[in-house]
């Protein structure tokens, strides 16, 4: 299932009766960090902070999870900091439970390290709108198989904002509010087929920075009609978790040796909808 948004390579397979050996791109394997960190009801005392640690392998291949030597995530304002914990041995998901100030209240960073080698990033927390109206639509793009979902929201016009929508099955959508700050904002999104009846889809709002925005822009234009942008991308687009092993004080240090995904901390939002026929 892929989004249809004004978009959509066949692909023509050619039958050879000769057996070619084609040189696939290889690379060695680099950590896949998912630590994206939902605040879902912002006036609760603590939140479950959550960090998904994988690492990539060959072309083709699997990522598998991987063992952190150590992770915490730090206030650099308060001068606090929270170790992270892998919950259940094997699966690379590490937790804890932190003040929700904490999370919400100051600059953050992550700390990882990885098979000897040390990662950063830096974050703050970014606060979003609820969701105004989420409802199923009629119309169609290009025929009749696809289905239409219509989401309004309120932004705030106090601020500049970047949202990032998540439609279930791996589909995503990113906007800002530059043509509608203040103001009510409703737009269609329409899946490329038809959801059965009584298909249940949740719909969630984040609040991204800029930075994240473009991230998950980049990861929406190359993820394929079968694959979320969450999924290990063709072409390696950079996060925000940078290897700081020679250098802890330059996060703007180019170097190839980087983590995948992204450190953020969003505010979020969610609605559900019952899919009728």
């Amino acid at each position: 299932m892929r989004k249809i948004i004004y978009y959509a390579v066949f692909f023509i397979c050619i039958s050879c009766q000769d057996v070619i050996d084609v040189d696939l791109p290889t690379e060695e394997p680099r950590l896949i960090i998912d630590a994206l960190i939902k605040i879902e009801d912002i006036n609760s005392q603590t939140a479950l902070v959550q960090v998904k640690a994988s690492l990539s392998s060959s072309f083709f291949d699997t990522v598998s999870p991987t063992q952190l030597e150590e992770i915490t995530i730090k206030n650099t304002t308060t001068n606090t900091t929270l170790t992270l914990l892998e919950s259940i041995p094997g699966t690379g998901l590490y937790e804890n439970e932190w003040e929700m100030e904490q999370l919400t209240q100051g600059a953050l960073e992550l700390n990882i390290k990885h098979a000897d080698q040390i990662y950063l990033a830096k974050t703050t927390f970014v606060p979003t709108v609820p969701i105004d109206k989420l409802e199923q639509g009629s119309t169609t793009l290009f025929g009749e198989e696809e289905t239409e979902v219509i989401v309004s929201f309120t932004d705030d016009g106090t601020r500049d904002d970047f949202y990032l929508f998540d439609f279930d099955f791996g589909e995503y959508l990113v906007t800002e509010d530059e043509f509608y700050q203040g103001q009510q904002f409703e737009f269609s999104f329409f899946y490329d087929s038809k959801l059965e009846d009584e298909r249940l889809v949740t719909v969630s709002i984040y609040g991204v920075d800029k930075d994240f925005y473009n991230y998950m822009n980049q990861l929406i234009f190359q993820s394929g009609p079968d694959t979320g942008p969450f999924s290990s991308p063709a072409t390696t687009v950079k996060g925000n978790i940078i290897n700081v092993t020679n250098n802890t004080d330059n996060l703007n240090l180019d170097n190839t040796n980087f983590a995948l995904g992204y450190f953020a901390v969003c505010q979020t939002f969610s609605d559900s909808l019952l899919i009728k026929k």
